[in-house]
């Protein structure tokens, strides 16, 4: 009869028609195999059987799991119930973790009331008593705290995490990321808590918010801008008022390394924080809608998901949280880009209209046009601010107001962002829309900014913000003066004239909302925590194509003229420009450069005219900067001096010569090539280039030491970097990059002079290294290693060898080939590679692992490294630390028999035979990595794996023979269980006994032991085991205990300590036994 009243879940809310699924399943089984071990015994018996079951793996997890089961569903018993959870755990309650990890995140939503609150509890229970990972459930749970939902249950989470985080902030704080996360999540719902009836909670979370700003500033500078826009929402609030005045007039009293509200702004937000403010379902279903549903079928969706989430007027907030994750979380990979899924820009127009807030549709616009502020293409991603332009592209034909609105947004926010960051907030839009014409996102910006369906006053205002984007493509010259006359002096030719324009959409037939024909944004969504989200490839690796770079730099020869008559001065420059894009003979154009050059450095050029100066030089030399300049077939010194003999060039050398002579002038100069950079990127590493030609002409012409010219060519390029406004690192990284786009040949060619030329900021660089890693083919990774060897070259250090080897464990297998090679040919010692080695996974890690074991055959076994091996985890398949020990056994049986037996010593050291063994033992370990039991773990992976007797002679050593029994001696019985087969091998010997005999003698030996120790359940006695077999010959010859498990299983009483002559050592009453 009570089982008809069990409902169909314990854990979760079902209806009549819902089927148990495999996770219910699972936890019911484990249920019921807990309660058919512990019924009717008492709860020493229940707890003596459970001890003995979990040695097995299987029952571990299914007595954890069910134990975990009464925790959530059985208040009155969840205190005894995590008792022995914590009492028979073998692995520290990860299997546990695991599971619940995997309950919140599928299934939270549909838990109970009594097993949401048991969950609480158990959280708690665990953060009290330092679990370990715990921080993971606790990430889990906070993504269910869900924005826009002001629901009984939601709140009851929201202030039920609260208040665990705020009684364990001492553990809390251990956590950086936890604390960045919880800050993060909780500004983010204070938006939402304004009504009355909720002041009491939202007071409680701004001062727990504010006290965790203010106390770990350095925790929350990870979150990057979205931290700005979070707390602009919430700056009203009287403490975060103040707490605004700190950041903008003293932000070094919340952190020394936090420089103002600028270096959060330029700082992306990693994917985690934008997936943490939806809920795992919400998540599922926005990336289904996004990769799956087909344009056309969306409608209903679409209003599905409006009705499940959209509904209540709070959920208006909802929207920038939806939109940020589409935008910074949601990148299409190139097959949905060419499918007809539904896009990204599509599902964002959706959510602008179903907007009915003012509030929340200015705040969405913000969040789609958040990283277009500060965008920079070096660290940015383009897929960040391609949805915007999409959404306003495709809007403009059936839905304008969209597009209008958004437009007028993206014009006000220049001056309204922050009045003192206005210049850098317009640079960083003139960055997105530069790089959205660059990758071809849209061919042009002119159909979309003087559109007819915008009114005149918006027209107006887009052409006076963003006049270098709003020329018509194939404009004619008078056209084009006409409205360059207000362009500002710096206006880039570049941008002045433009290719035709492939796909105007303009006046084509009406569509669907928010439809178009063209390529979309389809997606994939991203759970793996890049932090260091580095991590994105832009815009699917959709580039812009050469021929399409060089096609936007042609112009014609009366653009040029318009322009000089507009803008340049003086006189002679006009005209020596006009004859350089005139003339055809290359000797006469140097000449012509030549003048240009000195009146540039003879100061007779304003400041004002340098920018427009460079944009023609970059316009008439587009076609020599763009071809191909390397001679890849042919490397002897004429054909690389011939490949530098070009006007721009010309520029090069008297910049390297003013640099020699140490002249200020060099600077004017540095400036025009900055100019010129920002228009033709490419010019970056072709100075690299001339640098490394020139110079090694140069070395043979005068005659200088290698190194005074190394510092000449670096305080050329140092300059250049100076006048672009970057790091050098940076700029390093960029131009080289773009060499690798362009030409592998001059990459390879440049990287040995890059790396010895600038050493402080190459060496410990992880994204130049990857650069050169994923370049390089085997013949070119050898010219590399062996420049290497004879010195002429250095690639790594070792202040910064650790960083780099963590982070190339995540890159291809070629690559981390490539980067050991490098290793190996800097002969680095195995003592660098050291602290890696325990953190290294087998079946993730095997490139590192194969390369560490080629180092370890080349050393002999010291204690330092048995150390470092033995401190890994013992994992099944495992076979690192078995390879290495079996490979010394061959030439150093001996010696690494005492340093195996001497490091298990320490860890189990010798006790007073006196005195009773406790069952733990482990105040008796030394400290430090690594532990007894990881010892004894890889001790018995070894033995498993000899093959012949020969092959245990380390183990019959008289030093291994102590060390076993010692500990024997001190290990806890669960160890003792699970490490019998190993301590069998520890013989008991009397003095001066021979090794020991043959196994068909053993017998007789194991049987007058057995005699004269005295039988029964509590006697004393000794036993020998020899070899894999021991176990069924001791077996049949042992009476059995009490109990039996199976014939594999080594009792308590079976385990007997050695018995030796008094003057050796003492008997020591067995464990397990009756009298204990």
């Amino acid at each position: 009869m009570e089982q008809t009243k069990t409902p169909a879940s314990r854990l979760l809310s079902t209806s009549c028609i819902e089927n148990k699924d495999d996770l219910e399943e699972k936890f019911e089984k484990c249920y019921t195999v807990l309660q058919n071990l512990t019924a009717g015994l008492s709860e020493k018996e229940a707890h003596d059987t459970l001890n003995n079951a979990v040695c097995k793996d299987k029952t571990h997890e299914e007595v954890s799991l069910g134990l975990l089961v009464v925790i959530l569903t059985d208040p009155q018993s969840a205190a005894k119930s995590y008792r022995d959870l914590t009492l028979i755990t073998r692995d520290g309650l990860a299997i546990v973790l695991v599971h619940l990890n995997q309950l919140v995140l599928e299934r939270y939503l549909r838990l109970n009331d009594v097993t949401r609150n048991q969950l609480l509890w158990l959280l708690r229970e665990m953060i009290r008593t330092s679990v370990a990972s715990v921080d993971n459930l606790c990430l889990s749970l906070l993504r269910h705290a869900a924005g826009g939902d002001i629901s009984p249950r939601n709140l009851f989470l929201v202030d039920a995490l609260l208040d665990i985080f705020q009684e364990n902030r001492p553990w809390l704080d251990k956590f950086p990321f936890l604390v960045a996360s919880i800050v993060y999540t909780y500004l983010r719902l204070i938006e939402d808590h304004n009504a009355p009836h909720l002041s009491g909670l939202r007071q409680k979370e701004v001062t727990f918010t504010v006290s965790l700003i203010r106390e770990r500033m350095v925790d929350c500078l990870v979150i990057g801008r979205d931290l700005v826009r979070l707390l602009q929402n919430v700056a009203r609030i009287p403490e975060f008022e103040a707490l605004w005045k700190d950041m903008l007039l003293n932000p070094k009293s919340l952190c020394p390394n936090f420089n103002g509200v600028l270096q959060l702004l330029q700082t992306r937000t990693s994917r985690r924080f934008l997936q943490s403010r939806l809920t795992p379902d919400m998540e599922r279903k926005l990336v289904f809608l996004t990769s799956q549903v087909r344009f056309g079928n969306h409608k209903r969706y679409q209003d599905w998901f409006q009705r499940q989430y959209l509904a209540t007027p709070e959920s208006q907030s909802l929207r920038c949280d939806l939109i940020r994750f589409i935008v910074g979380v949601i990148h299409p990979t190139n097959e949905l880009l060419c499918s007809d899924i539904i896009p990204r820009w599509a599902v964002i127009g959706w959510l602008f209209t179903t907007c009915t807030s003012t509030v929340a549709a200015s705040n969405a616009k913000l969040a789609l046009f958040y990283d277009w502020l500060f965008f920079e293409p070096e660290k940015d991603n383009i897929m960040n601010i391609e949805p915007a332009i999409l959404v306003m592209h495709n809007s403009m034909r059936s839905h304008p107001p969209v597009t209008a609105t958004l437009l007028d947004f993206l014009c006000r926010i220049i001056p309204n962002f922050y009045p003192p960051l206005t210049e850098k907030v317009r640079n960083g839009i003139f960055s997105s829309l530069r790089q959205i014409l660059e990758k071809r996102v849209l061919p042009s910006l002119y159909p979309l900014f003087d559109s007819p369906k915008l009114d005149r006053e918006l027209r107006s205002k887009i052409r006076e913000t963003f006049k270098e984007f709003c020329l018509p493509p194939n404009a004619d010259p008078g056209k084009m003066e006409e409205l360059n006359k207000d362009l500002a002096p710096g206006a880039t030719l570049e941008n002045a004239v433009n290719t035709s324009v492939e796909n105007n959409h303009i006046n084509q037939d009406p569509e669907p909302a928010f439809s178009d024909e063209e390529e979309e944004m389809p997606l994939r969504i991203v759970n793996k925590v890049e932090e260091e989200d580095e991590e994105d490839v832009p815009l699917a690796n959709v580039k812009l194509k050469n021929e399409q770079k060089n096609a936007n730099c042609v112009v014609k020869k009366e653009d040029i003229t318009s322009q000089l008559n507009l803008i340049l001065e003086p006189e002679e420059l006009r005209t020596a420009i006009e004859s350089l894009h005139s003339e055809t003979d290359n000797e006469v154009r140097c000449q012509t450069m030549e003048r240009i050059v000195q009146m540039v450095v003879e100061d007779e050029i304003d400041a004002e005219t340098i920018p427009a100066l460079a944009s023609c030089i970059s316009t008439i030399l587009s076609s020599q900067i763009t071809s191909q300049i390397f001679p890849s077939d042919n490397l002897n010194e004429e054909a690389l001096t011939d490949s530098i003999s070009t006007p721009l060039f010309v520029m090069f050398r008297n910049q390297f010569q003013l640099c020699k002579e140490e002249d200020n002038r060099r600077k004017l100069l540095a400036r025009v090539l900055a100019e010129m950079q920002n228009i033709q990127p490419r010019i970056g590493y072709l100075l690299l280039y001339f640098l490394k030609v020139w110079g090694r002409g140069e070395e043979k012409r005068e005659g200088e030491q290698s190194n005074v010219l190394n510092d000449v060519k670096a305080s050329v390029y140092k300059d250049f970097c100076a006048h672009r406004e970057k790091k050098l690192d940076a700029c390093l990284v960029s131009d080289l990059k773009l060499c690798h786009e362009d030409n592998i040949f001059m990459l390879c060619y440049l990287v040995p002079d890059v790396y010895m030329g600038f050493q402080n900021v190459t060496l410990g660089n992880i994204q130049l290294l990857h650069l050169v890693v994923s370049t390089v083919d085997a013949c070119q990774l050898q010219e590399l290693v062996c420049q290497i060897m004879q010195g002429h070259l250095k690639m790594l250090k070792k202040e910064s060898f650790t960083s780099l080897l963590t982070a190339s464990l995540n890159w291809e297998t070629f690559e981390q080939y490539c980067f050991w090679q490098l290793i190996f040919a800097h002969d680095f010692p195995i003592e660098y590679v050291l602290p890696v080695l325990p953190k290294l996974q087998f079946r993730d890690h095997a490139e590192a692992l194969t390369s560490i074991l080629f180092m370890l055959k080349q050393e002999k076994p010291t204690l330092e490294l048995l150390r470092q091996l033995l401190a890994r985890q013992n994992v099944d398949g495992d076979m690192f630390v078995v390879a290495a020990l079996r490979y010394w056994c061959r030439d150093y049986e001996e010696k690494l028999g005492e340093l195996l037996a001497n490091l298990l010593s320490t860890r189990y050291p010798a006790t007073s035979p006196n005195k009773r063994k406790r069952s733990g033992a482990k105040h008796n370990q030394q400290p430090g990595p690594p532990t007894g039991e990881q010892v004894l773990g890889h001790l018995d992976q070894l033995r498993q794996h000899c093959m012949s007797s020969a092959e245990l002679q380390l183990y019959h050593s008289e030093g291994m023979q102590r060390a076993l029994q010692q500990a024997q001696a001190a290990s806890s019985d669960s160890l003792r269980k699970s490490y019998g087969d190993l301590f069998a091998l520890a013989e008991v010997n009397e003095e001066n006994e021979p090794p020991p005999p043959p196994p068909t003698s053993s017998a007789r030996k194991h049987t007058a032991a057995a005699t004269g120790g005295g039988g029964g359940a509590g006697g004393k006695g000794g036993h020998r085991k020899t070899g894999a077999n021991t176990r069924e010959r001791s077996s049949s010859k042992r009476p059995l205990p009490r109990y039996h498990l199976d014939s594999t299983s080594s009792s308590e009483e079976e385990e007997i300590v050695n018995v030796k002559q008094a003057k050796k050592r003492k008997k020591i009453n067995p464990v397990g036994s009756d009298s204990d």
